[in-house]
């Protein structure tokens, strides 16, 4: 027996769509059959209506067939990877209908399978090297300001102590992101929730909101961090005020922020979301932020994009 599918006989799809298809072009003409046949016994009302309802209960199995060996393990299937887009576990499929559905569904919950094991694998090793790094970081740190205390070091020394004290905490931020965006891949931020629920992260700018009542397909926890980082982003910039507005669309809701920075130059504009690529290395940026946005939303069913017109940073989230 095959994992996730458990193994029953059903008829293959070509069978199924072919006796279907037959089944249509048949009835029709034995219809007119029948009818004929039974005109010179009863009126031919009667044998229209007898036939009618024949045609009708005939039409009503092979409706149920069809739903029992098609629609319901499609739906079943769909079931199952909302689940796990969710995070859960999905159960083994009992209705799997035709061979080549119970393929299709096998398949699927495999590559399910595998898709959690990377993720587990990738969260693991990441929380694995930060808790590793952080003992020597601290030893590090530690020794830093102990020769930073010594007032017999010479300047050279001195500016040498200020760039490893300044590597190190360099370091812990990067480590800190890497944990970040390992938990970003992973759909810990599932659920739903209107902007107005969301905090907006504290900032020296003055931040607009409109739209509050649109609601997202993200917890307010993940939608606090993605405006996080945007608004962070654009504080650090040189921004001084950032709007952020919702809107409820047909297909599900679309956020936008801009400001009214600098806004990104066009040859960075393919790079910012990639990681550690940054600007202001100088001034202790690590290039993650954006990065962890973009995680966090694909692993929730958004994306997000910078808008390419105008001066100032507009990025565009649609989910």
């Amino acid at each position: 027996m095959r994992r996730g599918v458990k193994a029953k006989w059903r008829p293959p799809l070509m069978l199924v769509l072919g006796g279907s298809l037959l089944a249509v072009l048949v009835l029709p003409v034995l219809g007119l059959v029948v009818v004929d046949g039974l005109a010179p016994d009863m009126a031919p009302a009667t044998a229209l209506g007898a036939v009618a309802v024949g045609s009708l209960a005939v039409t009503l199995i092979l409706g149920w067939l069809l739903w029992r060996l098609i629609l319901r393990p499609v739906q079943g299937l769909a079931h199952r990877a909302e689940v796990i887009r969710g995070g859960g576990a999905a159960a083994p499929m009992v209705h799997f209908g035709t061979p080549e559905i119970g393929d299709l569904g096998q398949a699927v919950l495999e590559m399910a399978e595998v898709l959690q094991a990377r993720e587990l694998a990738v969260r693991s090793y990441a929380d694995h090297v930060s808790h590793e790094l952080k003992t020597p970081l601290t030893a590090i740190k530690g020794a830093a300001e102990l020769l930073a205390s010594d007032e017999g070091l010479s300047a050279e020394a001195s500016g040498l102590v200020a760039t490893i004290v300044e590597a190190e905490a360099r370091s812990e931020r990067l480590l800190a992101a890497a944990r970040e965006i390992a938990v970003a891949r992973t759909p810990v931020h599932h659920g739903e929730t209107r902007l107005e629920a969301v905090a907006v992260p504290d900032a020296d700018i003055a931040v607009e909101v409109s739209g509050g009542a649109v609601r997202f397909p993200l917890s307010a926890g993940g939608l606090e961090i993605v405006l996080g980082h945007l608004i962070g982003n654009a504080s650090a910039a040189g921004a001084t005020r950032v709007w952020i507005d919702a809107e409820a669309t047909a297909d599900g809701a679309v956020l936008t922020v801009s400001d009214d920075g600098p806004g990104i130059s066009e040859g960075n504009r393919d790079k910012c979301f990639e990681p550690f690529f940054t600007t202001r290395r100088d001034t202790g940026g690590t290039g993650m932020g954006l990065a962890i946005v973009q995680t966090l939303l694909l692993a929730h069913g958004g994306a997000i994009t910078l808008d390419a017109s105008g001066p100032c940073a507009r990025f565009r989230i649609v989910f």
